[in-house]
């Protein structure tokens, strides 16, 4: 999908609805806009266009303006549609005139098409996610199931990669999908240097669960997990149980566990297994140890192991990872 560097810029075309959500139309400008390669040069050309190319009022009051109508989408190589707060698209699955079949040309010709948050509600009124796993904010879930019972929905997880459609949660799940995608297109190298730009995580999985509605006690002191968590990251290559880190924070065993997942929203072993996941993923791409190697260093033990781990969390192997993040720049 991506270009060549020594090409011209991969374009990429935001469409504009009304009641725009304005985080979201601000990420692709930010991250695209920052993904350089080594002699800083732009690798994403990013374009603004609405329906007509008429102003379009956002959902916070400042009305958007676009040089282009609903042609530019057909010299887009990617599309993305932020989320709305529109009730016609959110409760009606009705999209403005042309925008449908704007987004479906774009799609037939080849163009990636994603969505951020509710733009998802875009992409399945005009058929783009028929038969298709997709995700979206999880507050909309819901209306999403009864107005497009034929896409097969996620809401758990950050964002969805269909290949040449995707989709992903609500708000900074947006910055999730287009670090992804940046990184597919261009490697770790150039991901990481976008998300520094906006400092922000370089990476976080997909399959990452959605923050859904759990407020979590402020914790301090003796009460947190913290120092545990902190010493766990420094002997990852180590074999660590329920206990050691309990015993590290100096608490019981069932008193951890409950404020672990106050703390965190997961499970010590869920924990865990993402730290192990993510050190594992880090040394792919940034040495050349071989696989049991980078099993051991990341306390997974023997290189079976680690490819079962990441079949199961990322849906790919070791080598297939560092094969596309290491090569892709």
């Amino acid at each position: 999908m991506c270009k060549h560097p020594a090409m011209s810029p991969h374009r990429v075309v935001v469409l504009v609805l009304p009641d725009v959500v304005a985080f979201d139309l601000g990420v692709p400008g930010q991250i695209f806009g920052g993904a350089r390669d080594a002699a800083d040069r732009r690798l994403y050309r990013v374009d603004v266009c609405t329906p007509g190319g008429a102003p379009v009022r956002s959902a916070s009051g400042f009305t958007v303006t676009a040089d282009r109508g609903l042609g530019l989408l057909d010299e887009a190589d990617t599309v993305v549609v932020p989320g709305v707060h529109d009730p016609a698209l959110l409760d009606r699955g009705e999209l403005p005139d042309g925008v449908g079949a704007a987004l479906r040309r774009a799609s037939a010709r080849g163009a990636r098409v994603m969505s951020i948050c509710t733009g998802a509600f875009a992409l399945a009124a005009a058929g783009l996610l028929d038969g298709r796993r997709a995700t979206t904010h999880w507050l909309h879930a819901d209306e999403f199931r009864l107005l497009f019972p034929q896409v097969e929905l996620d809401p758990g997880v950050l964002f969805v990669d269909g290949g040449d459609v995707l989709t992903s949660a609500g708000v900074a799940a947006g910055i999730d999908l287009c670090l992804h995608v940046v990184r597919a297109d261009h490697g770790s190298e150039v991901a990481n240097r976008a998300a520094r730009r906006s400092v922000v995580p370089s990476w976080r999985p997909g399959g990452q669960a959605q923050f859904i509605d759990r407020p979590l006690p402020r914790a301090t002191g003796d009460s947190s997990t913290a120092t545990a968590r902190a010493w766990a990251l420094e002997h990852l290559d180590e074999p660590l149980d329920l206990r050691a880190l309990a015993e590290r924070a100096r608490m019981s065993v069932r008193t951890f566990t409950r404020r672990f997942r106050e703390e965190t929203g997961t499970s010590p072993g869920d924990w865990l297994l993402g730290q192990r996941v993510d050190r594992a993923r880090r040394l792919l791409e940034t040495t050349d140890l071989p696989v049991d190697q980078v099993a051991r260093h990341a306390g997974f033990g023997t290189g079976a192991a680690l490819r079962q781990r990441f079949a199961a969390v990322l849906g790919v192997s070791p080598s297939g990872y560092r094969t596309t993040f290491r090569s892709a720049g």
